[in-house]
């Protein structure tokens, strides 16, 4: 008889989530270290289909994007029009990056080594914002237009698996001029529209997909639905728990290296496991 085919464990969806927080919150990579942390443990996470892999991953970010909106809710009824107006056009190029590559990413990207790449091109954005960047002088109050569209392309790069969300709106914005704290601000701000609307229509997927796979699921294993309830619950609570914890401004260098390094573990498991 053939394996059965893999699916993810309600604990395994659980740890992944409790992840989530700290792997978003920080300019590492959310993916690749979801990918890492279950190859480690040996679970079979990366030979999931690509749509049933997006689809947990998104839940986590929705999860992930609620708890950011829960603790960032003071600073949201500050803004003023022009923030507004900054964020609504961040939310503009990975909507529709989304709409016309999601499943093209799905089908060719998320294997070890693509996530690797994706690692090594970030972490060289993120070198380039912080060494090369202009004078950091400015405030969340000086955005406007032109930051809004810089950070929502940062955000479509991001939508290749290993790049980091985190990661490129960090870099945008340093390398826009703006100072560490307000870099940070503007790269958790412009995540909640992204976060929270990804998940909300991939809900509505997950659950056609859910009804078609009723009573087909391995014994012990969580639905597609049920793993991504349990992992968006999971990452919405470290989420909300790290998100002071993680506070301040952030350098980039060391993130930098640490991507590398996670890299190049990535690299060596699959060239021992033949991944792609």
């Amino acid at each position: 008889m053939p394996p059965p085919e893999p699916a993810l464990r309600p604990r395994q969806a659980l740890a992944l989530g409790l992840l989530q927080g700290p792997a978003e919150l920080l300019p590492i990579s959310s993916s690749a270290h979801t990918a890492l942390a279950a190859q480690l443990v040996g679970w079979r996470y990366g030979e999931l289909d690509g749509a049933t892999r997006k689809s947990f991953e998104v839940s986590l970010h929705a999860g992930a994007g609620l708890g950011l909106a829960l603790a960032l809710r003071g600073r949201l009824a500050r803004l003023d029009r022009g923030q507004l107006g900054a964020l609504a056009l961040s939310l503009v190029p990975p909507a529709l990056a989304g709409l016309a590559l999601r499943r093209r990413i799905e089908r060719h990207l998320g294997g070890p080594r693509s996530v690797a790449a994706g690692l090594l091109a970030g972490s060289g954005a993120m070198v380039a914002a912080e060494v090369a960047g202009p004078p950091r002088s400015r405030g969340c109050g000086d955005a406007g237009a032109a930051d809004g569209v810089a950070l929502g392309l940062a955000q479509a790069f991001a939508l290749v698996p290993g790049v980091s969300r985190s990661g490129a709106t960090l870099a945008a914005a340093r390398a826009r001029g703006f100072a560490g704290e307000p870099a940070r601000a503007l790269s958790l701000l412009t995540a909640l529209p992204v976060l929270t609307g990804a998940g909300a229509l991939d809900a509505l997927g997950a659950a056609r997909r859910a009804r078609g796979a009723r009573g087909t699921a391995n014994r012990g294993a969580a639905p597609a639905g049920a793993a991504g309830l349990i992992g968006g619950t999971a990452a919405f609570a470290s989420t909300l728990a790290c998100v002071r914890a993680l506070g301040g401004a952030q350098r980039l260098l060391p993130y930098a290296a640490y991507r590398v390094l996670v890299a190049c573990a990535i690299l060596a498991r699959a060239r021992r496991g033949g991944g792609r």
